[in-house]
């Protein structure tokens, strides 16, 4: 596939009313961060729309710091603490994630408290190619397998031995969700969408039961996956665990296939994953080898997939919010409210033709 070393994921200056205070991090870096000497640079990664993520620069090391949104008020939803020991207890088990480094609760450092983990150098896809990459048929085909085949890796790992069932409370998991994304959405509502209420009636009148647990990631993309720069179908760390819990595997399946994108899905869904480009696998492939890869029957996904296109409209129209009361001025945030319709407009397509994929 190429060595695609020169193409990583890189950092850019600050955005505008998100700095932060970089003589207090010295100064607690002075303190708490083996190995620091006392230089220090900070730049911005300029992907997601949720936590935001820094790249610290040392003399001699490099490092990411997390932190929640400015404006952000949903506490299980921006929690550095819980992401930090999510990180920490998944390490022995689960490869392919940051070490983590270090967490601070003290909110006068840097406004809010943050972690640091390493920094994996990697490829990420964002909304478009990486300059100088050509993302072939093939491997888009090889990374989306991979991509399935490590979600349900992930969902494979036993709670018990490993401790991981104290992360989340997994009896009643699916209707909790549905309650409490319904109730995220009146909170954050700004504007009227038909489709919206819609797609909430159904959901609350269609809860299957939980099935088995899983460790489960809730936030699983394209955006969120640092791939090998010398085998791009090689994931090397999964990024972004804000959401991560213990619950309904089929839950957190339907999330990502509400945001794998294919050619004939609105414009305004993807830039959410390059899923949509040729050669990736479409959602009901996608659904045949993941059930392939954990060895069990093919599920049926259409709950599921309108849940994940609901969470997702809801999370968008969060963001959207807070840039309306001006807690943010990223102008990517402007036009989120066709998202947040083309999300709904999905669930319902889902809805009325019984499937998830190939709405046209």
């Amino acid at each position: 596939m190429g060595n695609y070393s020169d193409n990583i994921d890189k950092a850019v200056a600050i955005r505008e009313g998100e700095a932060l205070d970089i003589n207090k991090l010295k100064n607690y870096f002075s303190e708490f961060l083996p190995d620091f000497n006392g230089e220090l640079a900070l730049e911005q990664f300029p992907g997601g729309y949720s936590n935001l993520t820094f790249l610290v620069k040392t003399s001699n090391k490099e490092f990411v710091l997390r932190k929640p949104p400015i404006g952000a008020n949903i506490k299980s939803a921006h929690d550095m603490a819980r992401e930090f020991n999510v990180l920490t207890a998944l390490k022995p088990v689960y490869k392919p994630i940051p070490n983590p480094i270090l967490y601070c609760d003290d909110s006068s450092i840097i406004g809010s408290p943050f972690y640091i983990m390493e920094r994996v150098r990697g490829i990420i896809l964002r909304n478009k190619a990486p300059k100088g990459i050509e993302l072939t048929p093939v491997i888009m085909k090889s990374i989306s397998e991979s991509a399935v085949d490590n979600l349900a890796a992930l969902h494979s790992i036993n709670l018990e031995t490993t401790g991981l069932i104290s992360m989340g409370k997994p009896e009643g998991y699916t209707q909790r969700q549905v309650e409490g994304w319904i109730k995220r959405y009146v909170a954050a509502q700004t504007d009227s969408v038909e489709e919206m209420d819609k797609t909430a009636e159904w959901l609350k009148a269609n809860i299957p039961n939980d099935g088995v647990h899983a460790f489960i990631h809730n936030d699983y993309k394209y955006d969120n996956l640092v791939l090998d720069p010398e085998n791009l179908n090689s994931i090397i760390a999964v990024l972004d665990w804000e959401m991560a819990t213990v619950g309904n595997p089929l839950m957190d399946l339907g999330t990502s296939l509400a945001y794998w994108a294919e050619a004939t899905d609105s414009e305004a869904l993807k830039p959410f994953n390059l899923t949509w480009l040729p050669g990736n696998l479409t959602r009901d492939e996608v659904v045949n080898r993941y059930a392939d890869s954990k060895k069990i029957s093919q599920p049926d996904m259409l709950f599921y997939y309108v849940f994940g296109s609901f969470k997702i409209a809801v999370i968008v129209q969060q963001i959207y919010a807070r840039y309306k009361k001006g807690f943010t001025t990223d102008q990517r945030f402007a036009g989120l409210l066709y998202v947040v319709n083309a999300c709904a407009s999905n669930a319902q397509k889902a809805i009325k033709y019984k499937r998830i994929s190939h709405f046209y």
